[in-house]
């Protein structure tokens, strides 16, 4: 029973959903508050049956909460295995004194492998609040990490987390920089690497400042919330697999910080090298290639960061045991027709199945990356790689060795359609010369994707496209009324998303 003598507290759940983000609720006028001195906003030690954690507290000035009582975040009640009624511990935490480093950068410092490395394992921690990452992640935005720098952030989000090694090689994998709505190339190429005899573990992430993921747009499809040992049995027995790295503790340092860049929308060339290296070498990969789109409107928006971003890739990549091959592609439009989970899904599925009207350029770019693959794993010789590729998406292997894989993680889905459509069309004739990427993955983000798998839009005027007035530009897609609304909304107010040339 809880006594007034002590710093224990009481639990009830709340229900309330912060994220990722661990919570505490307490009473200003609780004994432990009082006595600790506690402040809205402090980090505080919560420790429950041997398990602990950093939250942040929030204070409870109405009776939501009794004075002997305390609530946590679904995040933290998680993380602690909580019970209603558990007593748990509150106290303040120790100093984390790797926010001296980061406030040393903040002021335009060097940071050396030491000071990486403790900063990277209180955030693995979760020491850091969401105030702290956000200090982190804007120290280093743009290009404030140094190529040392870089390779010591890789080299620690590698050290703290799970790392996998695998008794064949090569080991090989493929990411995308990204930028590109659409561009759901992976599942079509791990498909075809794996019917080729590959072996090709490929973790993915979920959405950070997209309308969808691999692991996102992979999840209509089958599970991808898969543990280590599973993911093992799914390889060993296919020789790939489509799976959220979050669930294996991959350079969990890495999925921290994204959850905070995701708002931020801030990008960082060395946080962006380490995020994508750190988790390739993590989970055992050899042989990487990138695919880095370039366009005006893409996250890497001209040849000549694209060429130092490669260089940076390539001599990281070799510092931590990766050979990588980065491939520029274009980037001035979407790729596929569709830019959501589920509509991306229809897309892959068009492709392996060779379904009349498959989006071309998704297949012409899978065949392409995959075709790197091959060649750099010695599975074809260099040039032949393509023909490879496309023999593989013909003759249906590629399309058998996916659906093999989708019942290995747990049995293949069909991918949810949403309830509401909005067709947008255009306001004069003329042929589509540019699409503003950008904007065009914010309306499918308005619209609900990725939150709502279904949510998305559907383009059917690329790029050099002839139209008339009011001839179909996309197709919005919603779970609800509201977000079609909101979507809409944002199309009115920037009409300037297709860029339409008239007739001269």
């Amino acid at each position: 029973m809880t006594t007034h003598n002590s710093n224990m507290l009481q639990l009830r759940r709340l229900g309330i959903d912060t994220y990722d983000e661990p919570v505490i609720y307490m009473r200003a006028d609780c004994h432990v508050c009082r006595s600790e001195g506690f402040e809205a906003h402090s980090r505080l030690s919560v420790r429950l049956s041997g398990k602990s954690i950093i939250a942040t507290l929030h204070m409870v000035t109405s009776d939501l909460l009794n004075v002997n009582e305390a609530g946590l975040s679904e995040s933290a009640w998680k993380l602690l295995d909580a019970q209603n009624g558990n007593p748990v511990a509150v106290s303040h935490p120790e100093p984390v004194n790797s926010l001296s480093h980061v406030r040393a950068k903040v002021y335009g410092g060097r940071l050396d492998d030491a000071s990486i490395h403790a900063i990277v394992k209180d955030v693995a921690a979760r020491r850091y609040s969401d105030i702290h990452l956000s200090a982190f992640i804007t120290a280093c935005a743009g290009d404030r990490l140094d190529v040392r720098e870089t390779i010591a952030l890789t080299r620690a989000m590698v050290a703290v987390g799970e790392q996998l090694s695998w008794d064949r090689a090569p080991i090989v994998d493929k990411h995308s920089v990204g930028g590109l709505p659409g561009n759901r190339t992976t599942p079509i190429i791990v498909a075809i690497a794996a019917a080729a005899g590959l072996t090709m573990p490929k973790t993915s992430s979920r959405a950070i400042t997209s309308p969808a993921g691999t692991a996102d747009t992979m999840e209509t499809l089958a599970p991808v919330a898969l543990d280590i040992t599973t993911m093992r049995r799914v390889v060993d027995r296919e020789g790939g697999c489509i799976v959220w790295g979050g669930a294996m503790h991959l350079s969990p340092a890495d999925d921290i910080l994204i959850r905070v860049e995701r708002p931020l929308d801030l990008d960082s060339e060395g946080q962006m090298i380490a995020s994508i290296l750190s988790k390739k070498a993590a989970a055992g990969s050899t042989h990487v290639v990138i695919d880095m789109p370039v366009g005006a409107t893409a996250k890497v928006r001209d040849q000549k960061t694209a060429r130092s971003l490669s260089a940076l890739l390539t001599e990281v990549g070799k510092a931590v045991g990766l050979e990588v091959r980065v491939v520029i592609t274009d980037g001035t439009q979407p790729v596929g027709r569709r830019i959501g989970p589920a509509l991306e899904a229809r897309d892959v599925l068009a492709v392996l199945q060779g379904a009349p009207g498959a989006p071309r350029d998704l297949r012409d770019r899978a065949a392409h990356l995959a075709a790197e693959i091959l060649e750099m794993a010695n599975k074809a010789a260099a040039g032949a790689g393509i023909t490879l590729a496309r023999a593989i998406l013909d003759d249906g292997r590629a399309w058998r060795k996916f659906q093999a894989i989708c019942e290995s993680q747990g049995g293949m889905r069909v991918p949810p359609r949403a309830a509401h459509t909005e067709v947008v069309t255009a306001t004069r004739a003329g042929t589509v010369k540019l699409i503003d990427n950008r904007r065009l993955a914010r309306i499918a983000k308005l619209a609900g994707a990725p939150t709502s798998p279904a949510a998305g839009l559907e383009l059917h005027s690329p790029v050099g496209t002839t139209v008339e007035r009011n001839q179909p530009l996309f197709t919005v897609h919603s779970e609800a009324p509201g977000e079609l609304a909101y979507a809409l909304a944002y199309v009115a107010a920037n009409p300037a998303i297709f860029h339409i040339e008239e007739p001269s």
